[in-house]
């Protein structure tokens, strides 16, 4: 566990949808006014004057560097296993391979158990256990379910992790040999989250699902920190982000609005792309339809398991952040990543998972259908390791 800086934590909780505020040293889920997603608030106008960038010189190599604008005050709680500050690596063969001039990867697969789950999910227990929980329950497509196993072991926390029975083998195995209670459900994420959700009415488990509690976004949002800090105190013109259950891209357009405030930036702020699955690809029909919440995706398929949410909670936020960024929502095939998933391999030395592959053929289309200029500078994510993907 890490010892960083000043111990501050949220000042309140918000209601994502009307603004509502609620206390921050009390367990929440949805907001009671509108069951939608809390976010943690600062007092940045207090922070801001003693959180500079130039203060993070030094400091570990975490997502706790920015602890200043995380939620756990006690430094004792900041569980860490090593999370954050993922490389961004120059991709230049990539870029030729794609007709662009300048084109990032910011490699989540080299986070603890090798996805960036490991952020949301390190945030989450962390304040869980601070608050007073001792059992953890999630619903899971795979990756965060190893997670959550992982942080929980470290914190000494019960876990009950339920995932679909198709998940890859090598993620079954992560789960169980830290130390979790593993389920598997005949069914899709929204399946095990009945599952979980039974379980936390009976036996009391908290319910760490994506965007049901307010922290997990608080890990995520450490991304867009990053990113600032990596490139030299700026922000790339267009992100491109695979989306499931869509914390990373909205905690990443939290971030800029906190570094906004903090005087780090201006009102400048990259298009952010999101990705989906051509078979389960919800945000992608509402963005198209002009809608502002996404309806559920029925008989949803994609051998890229973070992909496999056909219900998104926070789905208003995610269409918020695109329109907002004047960015744009785009499904890809499965055959198309897993012939991405080589080229990203092949020009950069990173075996991605089917997420990386997936931003690696939307960057193409974006390319040729106008919406992103050859000389912008692109920032792809690689959510995780294509090792986990192995195995059968």
């Amino acid at each position: 566990m890490t010892t960083t800086t000043a111990v501050r934590g949220a000042s309140h909780l918000e209601c994502t949808r009307c603004g509502e505020r609620y206390e921050s040293e009390r367990i929440w889920r949805l907001s009671p006014c509108c069951e939608k997603p809390l976010y943690p608030r600062y007092d940045l106008e207090r922070i801001g004057p003693e959180f500079r960038p130039a203060d993070l010189a030094g400091r570990p190599a975490t997502l706790w560097r920015y602890a200043e604008v995380l939620p756990v005050r006690d430094p004792g709680r900041r569980l860490s296993l090593g999370e954050g500050f993922t490389p961004l690596l120059d991709a230049p063969r990539l870029a030729d391979a794609l007709g662009l001039e300048r084109v990032w990867i910011k490699d989540e697969g080299q986070n603890p158990t090798a996805s960036f789950k490991a952020r949301g999910l390190a945030m989450a227990v962390a304040r869980a256990w601070e608050l007073g929980v001792t059992e953890v329950a999630i619903p899971s497509a795979g990756n965060a379910g190893g997670a959550t196993a992982a942080y929980a072991a470290a914190a000494g926390l019960r876990a009950h992790v339920v995932v679909p029975k198709d998940t890859p083998r090598p993620i079954l195995e992560e789960i169980e040999a830290l130390g979790a209670e593993l389920e598997l459900v005949d069914g899709l994420i929204t399946d095990c989250a009945v599952r979980v959700a039974e379980g936390a009415r009976e036996h009391g488990w908290f319910d760490l699902s994506t965007l049901k509690e307010p922290y997990r976004v608080e890990g995520k949002k450490t991304m867009g920190y990053e990113l600032f800090e990596q490139l030299g105190g700026r922000l790339p013109d267009v992100i491109v982000y695979p989306t499931g259950g869509g914390t990373g891209l909205v905690g990443m357009w939290k971030a800029f609005d906190e570094m906004e405030r903090l005087g780090w930036i201006g009102p400048e702020r990259p298009r952010m792309v999101s990705v989906q699955a051509a078979d389960c690809a919800p945000i992608v029909r509402a963005w198209e339809r002009g809608e502002e919440t996404a309806e559920p995706w029925q008989n949803a398929r994609t051998y890229a398991s973070g992909l496999r949410v056909p219900r998104a909670v926070g789905d208003f936020l995610i269409l918020r952040a695109i329109r907002e960024s004047r960015g744009a929502a785009i499904a890809v095939t499965d055959a198309e990543m897993r012939e991405a998933v080589r080229l990203m391999g092949r020009t950069t030395g990173v075996f991605a998972a089917p997420e990386g592959g997936a931003v690696v053929v939307a960057a193409r289309r974006l390319l040729e259908t106008g919406i992103i200029r050859r000389d912008e500078e692109i920032v792809l994510f690689n959510t995780g390791s294509g090792l986990k993907y192995t195995g059968g």
